[in-house]
């Protein structure tokens, strides 16, 4: 049981950055327009440096068929690299959500998670 094969290079060159992943131990809903988008029991709760915290939620909680990937790609030396989604259908403006769907090996746990962007969705807890 060697070396890791998909190291994140962000932690190397800057061990000191934190990244903390724990349950956020209460329900989630999504919704744009009145229309849920998503919704879990299972939400992790990511807080990273001085970032706003982010809440990820499983695959199994996101409603996929009203949602669109795009071709928007970003990369984190410390996550890899994202996937964006959209609203499904005609005009339906920017990406709202993003996943690290092959993430680095230190962030293996958020694979099979997504978040939403807060301001341009209704994220509600609790």
């Amino acid at each position: 049981m060697g070396a890791s094969t998909n190291s994140a290079p962000g932690f190397a060159k800057h061990p000191e950055h934190k990244i903390t992943l724990e349950p956020l131990g209460k329900p989630v809903r999504v919704s744009a327009a009145g229309a849920e988008l998503a919704a879990s029991g299972e939400a992790l709760l990511m807080r990273e440096g001085t970032y706003p915290p982010v809440i990820y939620l499983p695959f199994s909680g996101i409603k996929f068929d009203r949602l669109t990937r795009t071709e928007t790609s970003t990369h984190c030396p410390f996550k890899g690299d994202a996937s964006y989604w959209r609203i499904a259908g005609g005009d339906s403006g920017p990406d709202i959500m993003w996943s690290y769907e092959k993430p680095y090996d230190e962030m293996a746990e958020i694979k099979g998670y997504a978040a939403f962007y807060g301001d341009r969705v209704t994220v509600e807890v609790g």
